[in-house]
């Protein structure tokens, strides 16, 4: 069979696998090493089996992933969260739909903090919910705002998502760190207008919440120190070169550590929850990027990879046909993969366009990671809303996706955006070099 002809059969049994439910982890890695054998046999593809593990996964880039998400840990089981929030909602609360625009900026404010999306809706949906619940917020509004805003997590800095692309690309991750900073600022102002226009149009979407004195938000202030301290430390340090992004990561999780040890907020018991959510959550993550690596070396090796980079530079789309093409696939992906297995499976085929088209591979993870967004919000699968679901079992998924509608829209603009003005991107990281 022509070797080309077994890439494509492979594609075709891991989309089977996905559809099936099996975990995206073991599905590219049992399609990877079956591909190998298939092509190579059994003794090259135990190789391949031990050797990929050993060749990445000992990549000192990657101790950045599980301090990272223990800096998030100990900052939610401390209930630094809560805090961000009621300072927060202090000062926008009395705006129309202020407690939802509320919800906004502390989802980018925590998502500096965790570098993750679901989390960010899991932990800030817990808190905000029963407060918009009390003041009668429209469950449709409500539930979509808290669902869309998860997604900063991964595109405001420190972000996961942005450490893995910058691995699989060999990008400087500092500077894809400075790189969401302008872009994430100006989705969350994207998604506080959207808020606060329809709520102007029509009040009883978001009432007006509780009332506070000037003396309550200049207290409150304070409270919203330990996000940004993190942050300016962080990214503050990454742009001045103090130190890398893993030393950063290091840095921010002491941070933390000493932060909540200071005010009391922290006891063994929650300790203990943050290192065993770390834990879990690092080791799906490292499953997916062996895993990933394994299917990656077999597409390559059948020379499907190469194939079908001639054909997409063949094609002569240029920069913004190449765009549209790629906004249009990563929909497609997004109904059946996470965010880290889209990554996978499209950036060794993309990649060499991408640096064959001119396009900044900074500015293209930007970009990534904004599609990326898109498809935690958008049906079928819609990881962040079924969370959202799992936070508010009593409002329908149908009604939680229309609820996201308006800010998919929103997502996009700031997309076009992007697209017509790189320097958005890429004008901070200008600076830094």
């Amino acid at each position: 069979m022509d070797l080309i002809l077994i890439g494509i059969a492979g594609v075709i049994l891991l989309l089977v696998l996905l559809a099936i439910g099996v975990p995206i982890a073991f599905a590219m890695a049992f399609t990877g090493i079956l591909g190998l054998w298939i092509v190579e046999g059994p003794i090259p593809t135990m190789a391949h089996a031990a050797l990929i593990p050993w060749e990445h996964g000992r990549d000192f880039i990657f101790v950045s992933i599980p301090l990272f998400v223990l800096m998030g840990q100990l900052f939610y089981h401390a209930g630094l969260a809560s805090d961000l929030y009621e300072s927060l909602q202090k000062w926008v609360g009395r705006v129309p739909g202020g407690m939802a625009i509320s919800s906004v900026l502390a989802c980018g404010g925590f998502g500096a903090v965790t570098g993750s999306s679901i989390a960010t809706v899991a932990t800030m949906g817990t808190i905000v919910m029963p407060e918009m619940r009390r003041f009668k917020y429209d469950s449709r509004l409500a539930t979509g705002a808290l669902a869309a805003s998860g997604t900063l997590g991964i595109l405001i800095p420190p972000s996961l998502i942005f450490i893995f692309y910058g691995v699989m690309t060999e990008t400087s991750i500092g500077a894809l760190f400075i790189a969401g900073i302008v872009p994430g600022a100006i989705t969350a102002l994207m998604f506080s207008l959207i808020i606060l226009i329809r709520c102007v149009l029509n009040p009883a979407l978001g009432p007006k919440g509780p009332r506070a004195s000037w003396q309550e938000r200049i207290v409150s202030v304070s409270r919203l120190g330990p996000v940004a301290m993190l942050f300016a430390l962080i990214i503050g340090g990454i742009y001045a070169g103090i130190f890398t992004p893993t030393e950063a990561a290091g840095v921010g999780c002491t941070g933390v550590l000493i932060t909540t040890l200071i005010q009391r907020k922290l006891n063994w018991a929650a300790i203990s929850a943050a290192l065993r959510s770390t834990a879990l959550i690092s080791a799906m993550i490292f499953a997916i990027i062996i895993g990933g690596y394994v299917v990656a070396r077999f597409l390559a090796v059948t020379g499907l990879t190469d194939a079908l980079v001639d054909l997409i530079i063949a094609a002569e789309l240029g920069r913004i046909g190449f765009l549209i093409l790629l906004v249009l696939l990563y929909f497609v992906l997004g109904a059946m993969l996470d965010v880290f297995g889209m990554l996978v499976l499209t950036i060794p085929f993309i990649l060499p366009v991408v640096t064959e088209l001119g396009i900044d591979p900074v500015w293209f993870g930007v970009f990534v990671v904004i599609m990326a967004e898109l498809a935690l919000i958008t049906p079928p699968i819609g990881a962040n809303v079924f969370v959202m679901h799992r936070v508010a079992p009593d409002v329908p998924m149908e009604e939680i996706f229309r609820g996201v509608f308006p800010f998919v829209i929103g997502e996009l603009l700031v997309l076009t955006l992007l697209i017509l003005f790189p320097d958005l991107a890429l004008w901070l990281v200008e600076r830094m070099r």
